[in-house]
């Protein structure tokens, strides 16, 4: 693909958070953050794709390309609106601090953003001294088929292309999900479990799109 990144311009308005994926050892849950970015012009291109440096501890499973590829799989509307893809990066204190999410979208100023952030370089997501629930090990293992327990540590070894298809199939679809049901349902600080089941829903529904897509992306 010959399309350019944009050096996208910040503004002071920010938006608010309706709905996120979190770091692997937190509970779902719904992050205040905000964006920094400016409403696209009526002559952009959408979505405008920004990917930041990672750092050297951290890289991205999919370039910007590729996520954009991902989503454009989806049914036209489900994607039209959504102005940003955003491949963020991370500071190393956040992670090792549990600040951040993998996937965020985020909404406000004229602006619909998903935001995929990357993983460490080992490809091992901690998840903690506590046995995940049964939920949880259940999710991860229809994605990542090393999970265990090591020096005291609960830890999902990943390997490059369970990494890849679950940023598509587990983050971004899940991503679009919230970004679909807040412009059609009345969206509610206090029914975030509710939230996270449309969005897991609607990821579920686009199982076999994910895995058409990753398979494009490998073989190409």
């Amino acid at each position: 693909m010959n399309r350019k990144l944009t050096a996208w311009r910040k503004s002071r308005k920010f938006g608010d958070i309706h709905g996120g994926r979190t770091r692997l050892r937190l509970t779902d849950n719904i992050f205040k953050r905000c964006h920094s970015l400016k409403k696209p012009s009526i002559n952009d291109d959408l979505p405008i794709l920004i990917e930041d440096n990672p750092s050297k501890d951290f890289f991205f499973p999919l370039s910007v390309h590729e996520v954009e590829r991902a989503l454009k799989a989806l049914p036209e509307p489900d994607h039209k609106e959504i102005t940003h893809i955003w491949l963020r990066r991370l500071k190393k204190s956040d992670y090792e601090n549990g600040q951040t999410p993998l996937a965020e979208f985020i909404c406000g100023s004229g602006v619909r953003v998903i935001i995929l952030y990357p993983i460490p370089r080992s490809m091992i997501i901690e998840l903690g001294r506590k046995k995940p629930s049964s939920r949880k090990l259940k999710e991860l293992g229809n994605w990542c088929g090393d999970i265990s327990l090591k020096n005291g540590r609960w830890c999902a070894k990943w390997k490059l292309p369970e990494l890849r298809k679950y940023y598509i199939g587990n983050l971004l679809y899940h991503e679009v999900g919230h970004h679909i049901d807040w412009y059609s349902h009345n969206w509610s600080k206090t029914n975030s479990k509710k939230l996270e089941g449309h969005a897991d829903k609607y990821a579920f529904q686009k199982t076999a799109t994910a895995t058409y897509i990753f398979n494009k992306l490998e073989s190409a």
